[in-house]
């Protein structure tokens, strides 16, 4: 299949199919007039690659891991397939999202505590310092 049906069949843009390709994503064939070739396992690693990215990995990460997930069958639901040291990659992840979310939790605290020490704006905009 060609990229524009690979787009229609994943709901992911061409352009954003190309970036795949960049990255290490997706390895299409190329035939002899340039055109990209891709295969029903290409839109089953667009999903898987969807699936990651919303996890929250980045595509560097994506491509390490990528070869070691699949799906569980009628679920849908990505699982591992016991590729050394992807459970202790996810794991890094995990912790590096953690970390993430605990520090925009205390920025959000920060700036919560400082609007609650904030005048009241008029009608005519802020005050002036």
């Amino acid at each position: 299949m060609r990229i524009g049906e690979l787009a229609h069949r994943t709901g992911v843009s061409r352009r954003l199919l190309r970036y795949y390709e960049e990255q290490g994503l997706l390895r299409p064939v190329r035939l002899p007039n340039g055109y990209r070739e891709y295969t029903d396992g290409d839109v089953a690693a667009v999903r898987h690659i969807r699936v990651l990215l919303d996890a929250g990995l980045r595509t560097a990460v994506i491509a390490r891991v990528l070869h070691c997930v699949g799906d569980d069958g009628a679920a849908h639901r990505l699982t591992t397939t016991g590729c050394p040291g992807v459970v202790a990659r996810l794991s890094r992840e995990h912790a590096r999202i953690t970390a993430d979310i605990d520090r925009l939790d205390h920025s959000r605290q920060v700036l919560a505590a400082l609007l609650g020490t904030a005048a009241p704006e008029t009608a005519a905009g802020p005050r002036s310092p």
